[in-house]
Parts: C-alpha cells; sequence; structure tokens
C-alpha cells in the first residue's frame, strides 16, 4: 500500500490527453487563427484556460497542497502569483506608479479556505481582464509603452510564456494531488 496516488487520465481516446478532444473547452480542432496578435492571443487563452483545468474539481486544501520541500509551490499559490503578475505587468506599461501588491506572499500566504480560493480565482480574472483591456489599446506589437519602452510583443509573448512554465509546474502538483495526468 502507497500513499502515492495512482496515475489516471479523464480521456479514452488519447490516454496521454487530460481529457478527450470533444470534451476539451481549448479550441484546438479548427485552422488556427490567421495574424500574429490572434495567434498570441489564442495561446494565451489556451494556456489560461489549462491552468484552470489543472485546479477544477479539487478541495480548498488539495489546491494549497504544497508540492516537495521546501517549495512552497501549490495551486492556490499559482492563480494568485499569476494575478500578481498580470497586475505587475500592467504596471510596466501604464504611466504613474505600479499597482499595490495584491498579495504579501502569493505562495506563503496561499491556506486552505474556501473564501481565499473563491478570491484567488476573482482576482486572477478580474487582473487578466484588465491587462487585456490595457493591451487591447494597441494593434501595433512593435508598439513600445512604458517607462521602460517594452513592445506589446514582447509582453505579450512574456504573458505566455509565464503561463506555459506555470501549467508545466501544475501538471505535476496535479499528479501530486490525486494522481491525474495529461496535457
Amino acid at each position: 500500500m502507497s500513499d502515492q496516488p495512482q496515475r489516471w487520465s479523464r480521456a479514452n481516446v488519447y490516454p496521454d490527453m487530460w481529457v478527450d478532444p470533444d470534451e476539451d473547452p481549448r479550441d484546438n480542432a479548427g485552422a488556427s487563427p490567421d495574424g500574429e496578435l490572434a495567434t498570441l492571443q489564442d495561446y494565451l487563452a489556451n494556456y489560461r484556460l489549462t491552468l484552470l483545468m489543472k485546479c477544477e474539481g479539487l478541495t480548498p486544501e488539495q489546491l494549497a497542497r504544497r508540492s516537495v520541500p521546501p517549495s512552497t509551490m501549490s495551486l492556490l499559490g499559482l492563480l494568485r502569483h499569476l494575478a500578481e503578475a498580470e497586475r505587475d505587468w500592467r504596471g510596466w506599461i501604464l504611466p504613474g506608479d505600479p499597482p499595490p501588491k495584491l498579495y504579501d506572499a502569493d505562495f506563503d500566504g496561499a491556506v486552505a479556505e474556501q473564501a481565499m480560493v473563491d478570491a484567488a480565482y476573482a482576482d486572477l480574472a478580474r487582473e487578466q481582464a484588465a491587462t487585456d483591456a490595457v493591451l487591447a489599446e494597441h494593434h501595433d506589437l512593435g508598439v513600445r509603452l512604458g517607462k521602460d519602452a517594452i513592445a506589446v510583443r514582447d509582453l505579450l509573448v512574456h504573458r505566455i510564456e509565464e503561463y506555459a512554465r506555470h501549467c508545466g509546474h501544475a501538471d505535476l502538483l496535479r499528479e501530486c494531488i490525486d494522481g491525474r495526468v495529461g496535457q
């Protein structure tokens, strides 16, 4: 007998997938979008959705479960961290002082309370929407914004990279929690 969960997938068609293609809410079946901006936005949307899929169906205790010591990483911490990152990115490109921090410690402060889980999801959605709204004003990906003159393209690619990296973390965290595997 082991404390380790058995590896499993909900997918039947392709066992290395998270869900079967006809149940996957990410739009992967059709043609890829036309144009650089639409392609970048599509990748970002899919990584955001992947993170949420990795978190769905878990209790606050499971979402707050830490990875391997000494790391303090958890799925709940990732939700909070990415909300903070969205806020920070907006601070890079807007005039004036950056917005205040949402959390003192996005990972250390992530505790197993339903109110904290609800707040983390709400914070992430709000911060994503706010950053998306600011960037929607700039269709030219070469335009440079903020005091550091960051190109819109660079900021979009950086956001994709951040979500993609953390989706990899979420894969491992979820597998440790209940054994569920898949892309």
